[in-house]
């Protein structure tokens, strides 16, 4: 089909330290050639064809409202038509109903994706095992990824289970050129930053950078505050910070040679650089002085005492000087470089923080970012949402993070970085076979 993945595999998600436990033990983590548009591109060109050929109509501007029931099936959708709206991607468009609509078929399939959008959803889901629900969040989706679908598929017959599986980023932006309201940007960090909660305590093993994303989100939602801190280095953004989004990627998702061979020049990438100068959550500085300054501006004023906050760093720039060094994510550190591609282009060379020829010192503060819906609507094998009493719900379908990522959270409770995008593909690949065969 033309999908290609970039010849370097990501070890995100490096786990919780146990053999036994949580976490990726091999690099697993495949970014495709192209990103995000490189992704739908081959699905798009198909689709289209099918378009020019009179098998398919869009029908943009067509907002569901209710499944049509008859006989206890499902047999097609209603709703409003809305007036036409040539804003830009992820803004708000015009809900003006110029109209109604009615379409029928012998299958209705949902892909309508998770809740990520509607931050009121999300904190009424929020599980108990993760603390408290946040007070203040930013948007990794857009605010169309609201869970609409689901009320509408559970009025009509279909079941919505574990709704308390949830996977939100806790290393979240603040984007200074946000596509949609209250847009965020991940951080997809290598492991040397440190990682403090909002007051300046280091945050205990395993919980360092991209290792274990919910069991760090748990602990902090113990701390009372909706934010944490990374310090680093230049010399550790240079090579350790990547950010998500097509647009944040211009090589990868351009599929551009000679601005990839960029990244491994001096120098942070490009829009990395930007966020470190635009970036309402980042704070340079020369001396570790100003930087704590910085953090209780931009931060809750106070919280940051510069002293403890030496101390815990010369503690940490200490343990480099030991082979046998008992700093658990300094080990980390030096196990990460035994991997190749991490040496070469993802895990800085260590080196003491507070080292003047590696500076500037740098401070980014974290938000919890709202992201991927581990549960949703109940399906079986075939992709075919089922009722309350288990019994498939004729003519109707689910597929992606509407239905969990596969039958309704198809990952348990915790899942894996680098394993969300093969649920959509397959589960969409099972719905719609399914549903075919069912209407020949």
């Amino acid at each position: 089909m033309g999908h290609r993945v970039f010849p370097v595999v990501g070890w995100a998600e490096r786990g919780d330290g146990r053999a036994e436990g949580h976490g990726n033990s091999v690099p697993r983590f495949h970014i495709t050639w192209g990103t995000g548009p490189g992704v739908v591109a081959p699905f798009e060109r198909r689709v289209r064809e099918h378009v020019d050929a009179g098998r398919i109509r869009f029908a943009f501007r067509h907002r569901v409202d209710e499944l049509v029931l008859e006989g206890g099936a499902v047999v097609g959708v209603r709703g409003a038509t809305l007036e036409p709206s040539g804003v830009d991607r992820g803004r708000p468009s015009s809900r003006v109903e110029t109209g109604d609509f009615e379409l029928r078929g012998q299958a209705v399939i949902v892909t309508s994706g998770g809740i990520g959008g509607n931050h009121d959803l999300v904190r009424r889901s929020w599980p108990e095992r993760l603390g408290t629900p946040p007070a203040t969040m930013v948007s990794g989706v857009p605010a169309h990824v609201d869970g609409r679908m689901l009320g509408i598929s559970e009025a009509a017959g279909a079941r919505i289970i574990n709704p308390d599986r949830m996977w939100h980023y806790v290393e979240g932006l603040r984007n200074w050129d946000p596509i949609w309201d209250n847009h965020g940007i991940r951080i997809l960090p290598g492991p040397s930053s440190l990682w403090l909660d909002a007051t300046g305590k280091r945050l205990p093993a395993p919980y360092f950078p991209g290792f274990d994303t919910l069991g760090t989100l748990r602990h902090l939602r113990t701390t009372g505050h909706d934010y944490s801190w990374f310090v680093l280095t230049q010399k550790i953004i240079e090579k350790e910070f990547a950010l998500s989004g097509s647009e944040q990627n211009p090589d990868l998702t351009g599929k551009d040679v000679k601005l990839l061979l960029s990244r491994v020049k001096a120098g942070a990438p490009g829009p990395v650089e930007a966020f470190k100068r635009h970036g309402a959550d980042f704070v340079v500085a020369d001396t570790l002085a100003e930087l704590v300054a910085g953090m209780n501006r931009v931060g809750e004023p106070g919280l940051i005492e510069e002293a403890p906050l030496r101390r815990l760093i010369e503690q940490r720039d200490r343990e480099l000087d030991n082979t046998y060094s008992k700093d658990a994510q300094v080990t980390a550190i030096r196990g990460a470089r035994n991997y190749r591609g991490d040496k070469l282009i993802r895990v800085a060379t260590p080196h003491r923080l507070l080292d003047p020829k590696a500076g500037p010192l740098i401070a980014v503060r974290l938000n919890i970012l709202t992201r991927k819906t581990l549960g949703g609507l109940e399906t079986d094998l075939s992709g075919r949402c089922l009722t309350a009493g288990g019994d498939p719900l004729p003519g109707l379908y689910a597929a992606g993070e509407v239905n969990g990522f596969g039958g309704g959270g198809m990952h348990g409770y915790n899942a894996l970085e680098g394993t969300f995008l093969g649920g959509c593909l397959f589960s969409g690949r099972t719905a719609g076979r399914a549903a075919a065969a069912a209407c020949l």
